[in-house]
C-alpha cells in the first residue's frame, strides 16, 4: 500500500529540514514575481479605481461586470436564500462566535488605578473606525469565513464595514447566497463583488464605489496575503499572517488512528498549499494513520484528494518524536494555525501548558478542527506560516484600540519633575524641561 505521510524523525532531521518544515508558505507570499505583479494590480486600482477592479475581475475570474454592478443592492441581500438546515447552522454558529466575542467584549472594560499619590492612569477602550471584511471565494465558497470575521467586528461595534467577496468564476457575477445571508443576518450592507488582491487594494484606497477603510482582516491565496503585507506601506493596518491553511496533531499511542487520520484531512483538503504534520512518539501510530489515510482519502473527490497528498506529503507528513516533551518543543518552533491533542489525559493539561506559539489548541478527539472551524466560537480566523509566535486569531480584540489616559494633581507632578527634568535634560528637549520649570519656581 503506497504512503501518503512524509515520514521524517526529528532528531535525525538537519536543521536545513527542520527550516523548511517551519518556514512553510513564505516563500510562495513574499516571491519576487508575485509581489511584483502584485505590486502593478495595486498601482492600477489606486490610479483607475473601479475601472481597474472590472479589468481584474475579467482577467482572473472571467467575470465581466460594471462599476455599477460591484455593489450588491440590498435586494440582492434581502432576497439571498438557503435551505434551511444550512440557515439554522449558520444561526448555530453565529450564536457562539456572539457569545464567544460577547465575553471578551466584556472582559475589555475601561479601566484606572492610582499608581502614587495624585496621579491616576488607565485606558478607554474603543471600536476602530472602519474595517473591510476579506472573504476568499475560487476553490470553494466560506460563508463560515463571513461570521469568522464579521462576528467580531459587529460585536466591537465598529462603526463603518464593507465586505468585499469574489464572485464565483464563469457565473455572470454570483456571490455565494450562504455569503449574503451572513450578512444580512449581521447587518453588514455593504458588500462588494471584487477580486481578491484587487479588493484588498480597493479596500485601502477606497474607489468611486468602495469605501476606504483603516484596516483590512481576511484570510486568503498568497497573491491576497501578499496584497495585504503590500497594503501596508499606504497605511492600511492587516493582520500577519492569514494565508494556507495549517495544522498539527499531537498523538500518542492512546490516539484512535481512524480519527487522527479523518482530523488530519480536515485541514489537508484545503488545497495542494496548505501544510499538515502528525507529531507522535509512536511509530507504530504512523503506520496505522497512513493506512488509514488511503482508506479515507479514497472517498474524496479527486481534487480533494490531490490536496491532501501535497499537505501530508511534500508540504507536511509525520514526524517522530522522542516524547511529548519534544512534540511540544516541535509544535512551538512549527507555530501552527491549527493544533488538535490526541493523548493519554493524564498527560493533557501537561501538554497544553508547554504549549505556547499556536493560533488555537484543541482538546481530544471530540474537538477536530472541522468542529472550531465551523461552530464552537472560539476565532478560527487564526495566524499561518509560523505568525502564530506573535499574534493572535482575528477576535473582537482585533477591532478595538486602546487609549491611554492619565491625570495628575499638582502634588503628582511636583514629585514628578525631577525626573522629567533629569532627562529632558540628558535628551536635550529644552522645552520639555521648560514645561515644568515654569510651574515650580520655588
Amino acid at each position: 500500500m503506497p504512503q501518503v505521510l512524509r515520514r521524517q524523525v526529528w532528531t535525525a532531521m538537519s536543521e536545513i529540514q527542520r527550516t523548511a518544515l517551519c518556514s512553510r508558505g513564505l516563500d510562495e507570499i513574499f516571491n519576487p514575481q508575485l509581489r511584483s505583479s502584485i505590486c502593478e494590480l495595486i498601482e492600477d486600482v489606486r490610479l483607475r479605481g473601479d475601472d481597474a477592479l472590472c479589468d481584474a475581475l475579467q482577467r482572473f475570474d472571467a467575470v465581466a461586470l460594471t462599476p455599477d454592478q460591484l455593489r450588491l443592492s440590498d435586494d440582492d441581500l434581502d432576497s439571498a436564500h438557503v435551505d434551511e438546515s444550512l440557515h439554522i447552522a449558520l444561526q448555530d454558529a453565529i450564536s457562539h462566535l456572539q457569545a464567544f466575542n460577547e465575553h471578551l467584549l466584556e472582559r475589555a472594560t475601561n479601566w484606572s488605578i492610582e499608581i502614587e499619590p495624585g496621579l491616576h492612569v488607565g485606558e478607554k477602550i474603543s471600536a476602530i473606525s472602519s474595517a473591510g471584511l476579506f472573504v476568499p471565494s475560487g476553490k470553494a465558497s466560506y460563508p463560515s469565513v463571513a461570521y469568522q470575521l464579521g462576528v467580531p467586528a459587529v460585536v466591537a461595534g465598529v462603526p463603518e464595514l464593507a465586505l468585499v467577496v469574489p464572485p464565483i468564476p464563469n457565473t455572470g457575477g454570483r456571490v455565494d447566497p450562504a455569503v449574503l445571508v451572513v450578512c444580512r443576518l449581521l447587518g453588514i450592507r455593504n458588500v462588494f463583488r471584487v477580486n481578491g488582491p484587487a479588493g484588498i487594494a480597493a479596500l485601502g484606497f477606497g474607489t468611486q464605489t468602495i469605501p476606504q477603510v483603516r484596516k483590512v482582516v481576511g484570510p486568503g491565496s498568497p497573491a491576497v496575503t501578499c496584497a495585504q503585507v503590500e497594503m501596508q506601506r499606504y497605511g492600511l493596518a492587516t493582520m500577519m499572517l492569514l494565508g494556507p491553511t495549517e495544522s498539527v496533531v499531537i498523538a500518542d499511542h492512546t490516539a484512535d488512528s481512524i480519527r487522527v487520520a479523518a482530523d488530519l484531512l480536515i485541514e489537508a483538503e484545503h488545497g495542494t498549499d496548505s501544510s499538515v504534520v502528525l507529531l507522535t512518539p509512536s511509530a507504530e501510530l504512523i503506520e496505522a494513520v497512513d493506512e488509514q489515510l488511503t482508506i479515507q482519502m479514497a472517498q474524496l473527490p479527486p481534487a480533494r484528494a490531490e490536496a491532501a497528498r501535497a499537505s501530508l506529503g511534500n508540504n507536511g507528513g509525520a514526524i517522530l518524536v522522542d516524547s511529548l516533551v519534544m512534540a511540544a518543543d516541535v509544535a512551538n518552533r512549527y507555530a501552527p494555525e491549527h493544533l488538535q491533542i490526541a493523548v493519554d489525559e493524564k498527560e493533557q493539561d501537561r501538554l497544553v501548558d508547554a504549549l505556547v506559539h499556536v493560533g488555537e489548541i484543541l482538546i481530544g478527539q471530540n474537538t477536530p478542527f472541522s468542529a472550531a472551524n465551523f461552530v464552537i466560537g472560539c476565532p478560527a480566523s487564526l495566524p499561518t506560516s509560523g505568525f502564530a509566535q506573535v499574534s493572535s486569531g482575528i477576535t473582537v480584540d482585533a477591532f478595538l484600540k486602546r487609549t491611554a489616559i492619565a491625570q495628575a494633581d499638582n502634588r503628582a507632578l511636583r514629585r514628578m519633575s525631577s525626573t522629567v527634568l533629569a532627562l529632558s535634560d540628558h535628551e536635550g528637549f529644552t522645552a520639555h524641561g521648560n514645561a515644568i520649570r515654569l510651574r515650580f519656581t520655588d
